[in-house]
């Protein structure tokens, strides 16, 4: 859940939202993070999933909802959402969409955050301008929490219960990190600065890593070494 004192900020940020807005904003919002998040979809998790509810009720019990200046005067169609990987997010790209019956390309630029909107100039059956709602989804062992990071990696038990230097695998290559001694389930680093990249009023994120305990795991360095004696083997350098 959240950690001591919790503040509407940190809610917002765990939706997606910059600040208090009105009740459908919020509640959308609500739906894509809590999609996103279920233990049962892939990538999903009970912790995040969690975390989603605590933010919307705190949301809504601690007035960070507006009041509409005036109700819709009909109910706009639902509108697609651009999906994007952590990695798409991190270094922007292009996804797919269907929309009205075909499937359009869009860029996002680095850094977009779920429950931002992307514009489609003149995309609208009208003529106007379309905006879609982003939501990105966990892939290749990342999650997206607000403005940060997420991911778990497999770590000896011995050194879980020792403490000392430990290897990390991530999207940014071998990190270094410490890891004191004693530390009680489940243990968690931050590593600054590798969380998604500031955009706007965004801040800079950072990369948490959750460290599940596990028995005879060899470090990252290890790991590469192994790797690299598998793929020049001595009839390759001998050619």
């Amino acid at each position: 859940m959240f950690s001591s004192g919790p503040s509407l900020t940190e809610a917002f940020a765990v939706l997606g939202l910059h600040g208090p807005t009105d009740q459908a904003a919020v509640a959308r919002a609500f739906r894509l993070a809590v999609k996103s998040a279920r233990p049962d979809q892939p990538g999903g998790d009970d912790e995040r999933f969690r975390r989603v509810i605590a933010a919307y009720r705190l949301i809504q019990s601690r007035g960070g909802v507006r009041a509409a200046l005036a109700p819709p005067r009909q109910r706009p169609a639902a509108l697609p959402v651009v999906g994007l990987t952590p990695r798409q997010a991190l270094d922007g790209g292009v996804a797919e969409v269907r929309l009205g019956g075909r499937t359009i390309r869009v860029r996002a630029p680095a850094g977009m955050r779920s429950g931002e909107h992307l514009r489609l100039r003149g995309a609208a059956d009208d003529g106007t301008d379309m905006h879609l709602p982003v939501l990105i989804r966990s892939s290749g062992g990342l999650t997206v929490v607000g403005d940060d990071l997420h991911m778990t990696w497999d770590t000896p038990r011995r050194l879980l219960a020792d403490g000392g230097r430990i290897e990390i695998e991530t999207y940014a290559g071998i990190q270094a990190a410490w890891v004191t001694a004693g530390l009680t389930d489940p243990v968690r680093l931050r590593l600054r600065g590798l969380g998604l990249p500031a955009r706007g009023q965004r801040p800079q994120g950072h990369l948490f890593v959750h460290l599940t305990p596990a028995d005879d795991v060899p470090s990252a360095a290890e790991d590469l070494l192994a790797r690299f004696t598998r793929v020049w083997t001595p009839d390759r350098l001998a050619a």
